[in-house]
């Protein structure tokens, strides 16, 4: 079964992200800011972030299309369709499995001794 990318499921990620940065920034006060290329940094991030997940999306959606256009019987050849989809599964996956290891070492990291 091939899941379905959401623009819930993006929001998600992009949330849970948010909310460990904001953790992570809250509970190391003692180191201070003084530079705003760490700023910059973090922008960058979230803005590389947010394209790459912007095109899983896209993906997503056109391959939603084709299908939709092969059902309707319009001039779309099958195996374009099962193509866009299997792209759009495996761009899904991919970006999963990122966030899954991002989370994991995430939580390494907050589990160190100090």
């Amino acid at each position: 079964m091939i899941d379905r990318i959401s623009n819930a499921n993006i929001m998600s990620m992009m949330e849970t992200l948010r909310a460990h940065q904001a953790q992570a920034t809250g509970s190391s006060s003692s180191v201070s800011e003084t530079s705003s290329t760490k700023i910059e940094g973090q922008s960058n991030f979230f803005e590389s972030v947010k394209t790459a997940l912007d095109k899983v999306n896209a993906a997503d959606t056109k391959a939603d299309a084709l299908s939709e256009a092969y059902d309707r019987g319009e001039n779309v050849p099958l195996t374009d369709v099962v193509l866009s989809m299997q792209k759009s599964s495996l761009a899904f996956e991919a970006t999963l499995q990122v966030r899954n290891k991002v989370m994991k070492a995430y939580e390494e990291i907050m589990n160190m001794p100090v």
